[in-house]
């Protein structure tokens, strides 16, 4: 099994790490993530512990080719993109260099989504 792990695409790998990278902090530091929570959403730290948790189990799932992963994957960025486009706008107006970054930011998700998805799983 660590064999076939080892053969995931690079994509795949770059997922992963991402979101485990952003997994642990969502679980460490969850008030680091409070800015780009928008004002409508309740519950905002537990949210973001939730995210956390979702981002951790997508990337588990990933490297051991589950069925469900690609598709949970997806689920996990399409889920926490409002937000990021929401915060691209929110910025506009109180911070431009941080709003280029924002930006810049939006589209990269479209690789990652397409990586999520073409994950490959065990048969």
């Amino acid at each position: 099994m660590a064999g076939k792990a080892l053969r995931l695409p690079i994509g795949t790998w770059i997922v992963a790490g991402l979101f485990t990278a952003s997994g642990v902090l969502h679980l460490v530091n969850p008030e680091a993530f409070l800015w780009l929570m928008p004002p409508w959403l309740p519950a905002h730290i537990f949210l973001i512990y939730l995210s956390g948790v979702a981002e951790l189990v997508s990337a588990i799932g990933l490297v051991m080719r589950q069925r469900w992963a690609p598709l949970f994957t997806v689920a996990v960025l399409l889920g926490v993109w409002p937000a990021n486009w929401w915060y691209a706008f929110d910025v506009l107006s109180s911070n431009p260099e941080m709003a280029l970054i924002a930006w810049l930011r939006l589209p990269l998700q479209l690789p990652l989504l397409w990586w999520a998805w073409k994950s490959p799983t065990r048969q």
